[in-house]
């Protein structure tokens, strides 16, 4: 993606990457919920300051991502709008402002 508008273009997306957690399946046996995260970020002075706490980011979607999977019952897949929800949530709180907006990529329960 890139900002809007005349003159030169500049990214405004960040790839944070992807996290997985563990969880329980019925009949005891294990998952791995896989998700892939990035922001758009237009703001650039926000734009450098995420770039900067990407590791801090990554381990708050670490934590949200372990909760989720955590609360998945059975066979039954995950909630992605709970999850992109707690994800963004996670990323203001991290920042410390609004303005980025949280990407949800690919979420695989498997």
């Amino acid at each position: 993606m890139t900002g809007g508008g005349g003159g030169g273009s500049r990214q405004t997306y960040i790839q944070i990457g992807t996290s997985t957690a563990n969880f329980s399946r019925s009949g005891g046996r294990r998952g791995v919920l896989t998700v892939e995260t990035g922001l758009d970020v237009a703001d650039a002075a926000l734009h450098a300051r995420a770039g900067q706490s990407a590791p801090r980011l990554r381990a708050a979607y670490n934590t949200v991502i372990t909760r989720v999977a955590a609360s998945l019952r059975g066979d039954a897949p995950p909630d992605v709008e709970r999850l992109a929800r707690e994800l963004q949530a996670a990323t203001d709180q991290t920042l410390g402002q609004s303005g980025a907006r949280f990407l949800l990529g690919t979420v695989m329960a498997f």
